[in-house]
């Protein structure tokens, strides 16, 4: 239980000479060291072009900072602002961009000023497979080149969807000290330079990170002076040490029955933040009974989305209303996804030679969140005449069986940079479908929208460019590619003195961004 306890002074009465005078106690010193609770064991890498996992992802968001960055507390594309870079400008045909960074930009520990050599060099080393998880993202870039000490060009082969997108301070497009990563080499995974708020102090394997204030960062002294991060990966033992006091915020958990246990609490607030993951019932159009339309719009009236939208609950989960996420640039609410309606189901499946109804095996991840998921479903579908047969497999063993088309639906989970293009041109586009070259998660073998998606790379006209991936869209709903199931959002808890500084509405990072402004209130 926390106890909340305010004093102002403390009167002591004495009696000296006949005498009665009063002495204030000293004031309480402000709370400025915040500690968080993560849902991981370790710390993979703080090389930020190699932090891949939520985790990581969310500690380098404090170390870095990119040329250009998402508003804080949004994940939204149209908030991107200046960071390192204070304007741009690009050619007609959005080939060529030069950006003007600002001049006086420290690095922390004592490496000096941010230069164009480092930009140039990070973004080199990001669009290097060899020194990067991100490079598939950096083709396009031809050549990158220092003007000056504070102007960079770019040079791109091909348009690309979000060229700013690609430079905000997410994944690759973290700009890192030339100096300190050369000077550390392999140490620099767990002793990084940035020239965000915050720098890392220590790496304590499986137990935390600790950061400290970076007295130098250009947009002002943080307020907070030191962050811990601790890995508690094990939900009830981090619930236990939130409950406890230890932990001012801690990483959630998707499920409506945590969010109602953490706010009994009434000095508890949840974040249930952007970028939202999409889950879908991907259906592979290429085989029977699916390769008949009727049979896949059957399945999409069978499911019943506002009943999986109950389950998971109103906070953490939403209904989509296409077949992207709805954070994402260029998102239609209006794709035509078809309601729930047993009747036109049944109808439909009689109309394709099913009059007794259809019984269809599906390989099914045991992961517990998913395969909860999947029963309802099962359940849902069973009432229109539907016999999903579910495979249960462990969750590495199925991600290697869904890639070699060993299940006629896919049931699959995911969120990418809120951009269209790349979760239309991953999941629906066909040099993207399971068994091409290109592979990457086409499980539908979809491909009614490929024109409109390849259209939205080059198109320079952006009300033109959202057009086509809505068109495109439209297009997969009513081909019935795949069927939107739920969206979820990530959710963290912190008590009310925490001041994030922000409206908390998304995250690039998945977690609480620290900034200069984040601030703990009076006790």
């Amino acid at each position: 239980m926390k106890v909340k306890s305010c004093l102002a002074a403390t009167t002591i009465f004495a009696s000296i000479a006949g005498g009665v005078f009063s002495v204030p106690a000293p004031a309480f010193a402000a709370k400025t060291e915040l500690v968080l609770g993560a849902a991981a064991a370790d710390i993979g890498s703080l090389d930020p072009h190699f932090a891949n996992n939520t985790s990581d992802r969310t500690v380098v968001g404090w170390i870095f900072g990119g040329l250009v960055r998402f508003a804080p507390g949004s994940a939204n594309p149209e908030t991107i602002e200046p960071d390192l870079a204070e304007r741009w400008e690009s050619s007609e045909d959005k080939l060529s961009w030069t950006f003007h960074l600002r001049q006086g930009v420290q690095w922390q520990a004592g490496y000096g000023d941010v230069t164009a050599d480092d930009v140039v060099f990070s973004l080199n080393k990001t669009k290097d497979p060899k020194r990067s998880a991100f490079s598939g993202d950096y083709t396009a870039f031809k050549t990158i080149e220092a003007i000056d000490p504070h102007t960079v060009k770019i040079t791109l082969s091909r348009q690309v969807p979000s060229l700013l997108g690609l430079l905000t301070n997410y994944a690759g497009g973290f700009i890192i000290s030339k100096k300190a990563y050369e000077e550390r080499g392999e140490d620099f995974k767990r002793n990084p330079v940035g020239f965000g708020p915050f720098s890392v102090q220590s790496v304590t394997p499986g137990q935390a990170v600790t950061l400290v204030a970076n007295e130098t960062y250009f947009r002002g002294k943080p307020q907070i002076t030191k962050v811990t991060y601790r890995f508690l990966p094990n939900n009830a033992a981090r619930d236990l040490a939130f409950d406890a006091g230890e932990l001012d915020a801690e990483a959630g958990v998707q499920d409506q029955q945590w969010v109602q246990r953490i706010t009994r609490n009434p000095a508890v607030i949840v974040d249930a933040f952007q970028p939202v993951e999409l889950a879908l019932l991907h259906i592979n159009v290429t085989k029977p009974p699916f390769n008949d339309i009727r049979v896949r719009r059957a399945l999409a009236y069978a499911v019943d989305v506002p009943g999986i939208v109950k389950f998971i609950g109103p906070v953490v989960g939403q209904a989509p209303q296409s077949v992207i996420p709805s954070s994402n640039l260029g998102f239609t609410e209006n794709a035509g996804v078809l309601k729930h309606d047993p009747a036109k189901a049944k109808a439909l499946l009689k109309e394709a030679g099913f009059p007794d109804g259809l019984s269809v095996t599906m390989i099914a991840s045991q992961l517990p969140g998913m395969a909860s998921v999947m029963q309802v479903i099962q359940a849902q579908v069973a009432e229109s005449g539907i016999t999903l047969n579910l495979q249960p497999v462990e969750h590495a063993s199925w991600h290697q069986m869904i890639r070699k088309d060993l299940s006629p639906i896919v049931y699959y989970g995911a969120a990418r940079f809120p951009v269209a293009d790349y979760y239309l041109t991953q999941f629906y586009h066909s040099a993207s479908a399971i068994g091409q070259p290109g592979q990457v998660t086409n499980f539908s073998h979809c491909s009614v929208a490929d024109k409109q998606i390849e259209a939205a790379r080059t198109e320079t006209d952006t009300s033109k460019q959202i057009e086509l991936w809505q068109e495109a869209q439209k297009l997969i709903v009513s081909n019935v590619c795949a069927i939107p199931i739920i969206e979820t959002r990530t959710v963290w808890a912190h008590r009310n003195t925490v001041d994030w500084g922000y409206k908390f509405e998304g995250s690039m990072s998945l977690g609480p961004q620290i900034t200069e402004k984040t601030r703990i209130k009076g006790q």
